[in-house]
């Protein structure tokens, strides 16, 4: 069995990408879903062992998995988000015993389109996690037939189980989530100042968060209110 704490990956999940830290009115059904899978987890007839999410960059994927795992701890379940990113810079042998966990979360399996031997790899841990009635969450950045993966087999499998599609965040949902996200760190962020952020810089979530953390440290730093001539100085 592999043992987790010899991967050398990001395994720590950020403290603030819960199910409810997730603001998006228009992909609540989704959440709904995720959270219906989950809570079979623990469940020895599930018919259901794997989930495939969907989506731009930018939507909150990863979000949705961090999310999954803490919703899973919660329930009595193991689990373990990695990303691809990460996961093929390793040999694919650090697949081998992840289906002792109950949950793993694989993120953006889009990148192994081009890797034969990462693409088996993922197809034999998917059989290994049905055969142990374990749960598996993939995510890509398009529908499983669009994915351009090489092995049938696997692409099969990615439709086996459920499959959603996340949409893009409008822009008073990202404000929204802004405002949320910096409430959450006992920050007051303005309707203008989101607005001014959405609009000024990349407009994904993940840049727009990572812009917000520096603007966490910056007021810290420097005691001073977040508003527009503070990120001016700060971001420009």
């Amino acid at each position: 069995m592999t043992k987790i704490s010899q991967l050398t990956l990001s395994v720590q999940l950020p403290d603030d990408e819960t199910f409810a830290s997730f603001q998006s009115e228009s992909n609540q059904m989704v959440v709904q879903q995720v959270t219906h899978f989950l809570d079979r987890i623990c469940d020895a007839n599930k018919q259901v062992h794997s989930l495939y999410l969907f989506g731009l960059s930018g939507v909150g994927k990863s979000h949705l998995l961090h999310a999954s795992c803490v919703y899973a701890d919660k329930l009595g379940a193991t689990s373990l988000c990695l990303s691809f990113s990460e996961l093929t810079q390793l040999s694919v042998d650090v697949l081998d015993g992840l289906e002792n966990i109950d949950l793993v979360c694989l993120d953006d399996i889009q990148l192994i389109a081009g890797n034969k031997k990462w693409q088996q790899g993922v197809f034999d841990l998917y059989n290994r996690m049905v055969e142990q009635n374990k749960c598996l969450i993939i995510t890509g950045d398009q529908s499983v037939g669009q994915l351009n993966i090489s092995l049938p087999d696997l692409v099969s499998r990615l439709g086996w189980g459920l499959t959603e599609q996340l949409k893009p965040l409008t822009d008073k949902e990202k404000s929204f989530a802004l405002q949320y996200r910096a409430q959450q760190r006992g920050l007051y962020i303005s309707d203008d100042v989101a607005s001014f952020l959405i609009n000024r810089l990349s407009r994904d979530m993940t840049s727009l968060l990572a812009a917000l953390e520096q603007l966490d440290q910056a007021s810290i730093r420097e005691q001073r209110r977040i508003t527009i001539p503070f990120i001016k100085d700060i971001l420009f």
